[in-house]
Formats: structure tokens, sequence, C-alpha cells
């Protein structure tokens, strides 16, 4: 594996910063919003095919995630947690290119407290 986070250190913060349900992310996935952003590579970006991974993650059994699908989860995380740090707009954040990259990505940063 090459994170060198616990699966269960990956989980915990998996659990904490992908707040999008599967079948919400997957009708986002459908959406224009979402597929105006990231880098693209044969057509779909590198977010929009993450995206795809993630419901097939929170669609299968903690007991039955594959090493593969364990790296991607600590992808994801890291990944969430540089776009956070590095803050969104000071307005107009719902219709930001910052929260529609996040939410490729399976973290809708309107939904925090």
């Amino acid at each position: 594996m090459s994170s060198s986070k616990s699966h269960q250190q990956i989980w915990e913060e998996w659990r904490d910063l992908v707040n999008m349900a599967p079948k919400e992310l997957e009708e986002w996935l459908d959406t224009d919003e979402s597929k105006s952003v990231g880098d693209t590579e044969d057509g779909e970006s590198t977010g929009h095919k993450s995206g795809r991974r993630i419901v097939d993650i929170q669609r299968t059994n903690k007991d039955d995630i594959t090493d593969a699908q364990w790296d991607h989860m600590a992808t994801v995380v890291g990944y969430i947690k540089r776009h956070l740090s590095q803050g969104g707009p000071d307005r107009n954040v719902e219709t930001s290119r910052w929260r529609y990259s996040l939410m490729n990505w399976g973290h809708d940063p309107m939904k925090e407290a």
C-alpha cells in the first residue's frame, strides 16, 4: 500500500470528508457543471473519473475494499484536504469551480457547518 496511514485512519478521514451520498454524487457527475471542471484527459477529467470510483467504493462493503480502492481512498482524502486548505472564493462559492471540483471528489463544502 502506498499510503503510510492505516486503513482505519484512511476510513475515519474518508467518512469525515466524503460527505456526498452515492446517489447524490452520481447525479452530480451527470451535470454539465461537474463535467466543466478539472484537468481533462481522454475527454473526462481526473476528478470526474475519481467521482465514479468513489461511488463504487461507497457501495462496497468495508471488509471487501481492495488495496487499489484503499489507495484511491487515501488519494481522495489527500486531495480534499489540500483543496480545502487553499480556501474557496470569497463570493459565489455555490457556483464556483472550486466547489464543483471538490464535489467531483465527493465533498460538498456547502454542507459544512
